[in-house]
């Protein structure tokens, strides 16, 4: 997995497009001048910054990153509607629970992504993300990180945990190639 090089002329592709493209949303102009000062800021603001970040993992798979977000819309989509029928309904169908997810991620950035998918969609809160230290006697120690969910309404916690490794984890394993 390549990781976001430290002090490069351009640290961050991305951030920079994404500086540009506000810049010239706020001023409401695609003029020369104002395509110039934007340039300038996106090429200033992240090599500044550079210094105060921690190496994040890049997106080597740009477009399914794309299929990823439309993916995520849809399971939005479709949260609100199961959601607005279960909170409709009686009180008494409801099954809140917490749930623990293994973690097969590493880096911060896709953990985050990934507790912000399961925040987005609702019926579903990331409350934690915590690393979990099982040691056996003779044996390294050995990290499992978790993320802790909070579920409206918990059905089958296997099939929770297999659906949010198998729908949104392991896509953004890809996207990371980690």
């Amino acid at each position: 997995m390549r990781v976001t090089p430290r002090y490069s002329w351009l640290p961050t592709p991305y951030r920079s497009l994404l500086l540009l493209l506000v810049w010239l949303l706020l001023n409401q102009s695609v003029e020369l001048i104002h395509l110039f000062f934007g340039t300038i800021l996106a090429l200033i603001i992240p090599w500044i910054s550079g210094k105060f970040r921690d190496p994040q993992p890049l997106i080597e798979r740009p477009l399914l990153a794309l299929r990823y977000i439309l993916l995520v819309f849809g399971d939005i989509v479709t949260a609100n509607a199961q959601v607005a029928i279960l909170i409709l309904g009686p009180q008494s169908r409801l099954n809140p629970a917490f749930v623990r997810v293994p973690l097969d991620l590493q880096h911060d950035l896709p953990i985050t992504i990934l507790a912000s998918t399961v925040s987005m969609t609702p019926g579903t809160v990331s409350a934690d993300v915590y690393p979990c230290h099982d040691t056996q006697p003779g044996d390294a120690e050995i990290t499992q990180r978790w993320l802790l969910i909070h579920v409206l309404n918990l059905e089958d916690e296997a099939d929770l945990i297999a659906t949010i490794k198998s729908r949104y984890e392991a896509p953004l394993k890809e996207i990371f190639q980690c």
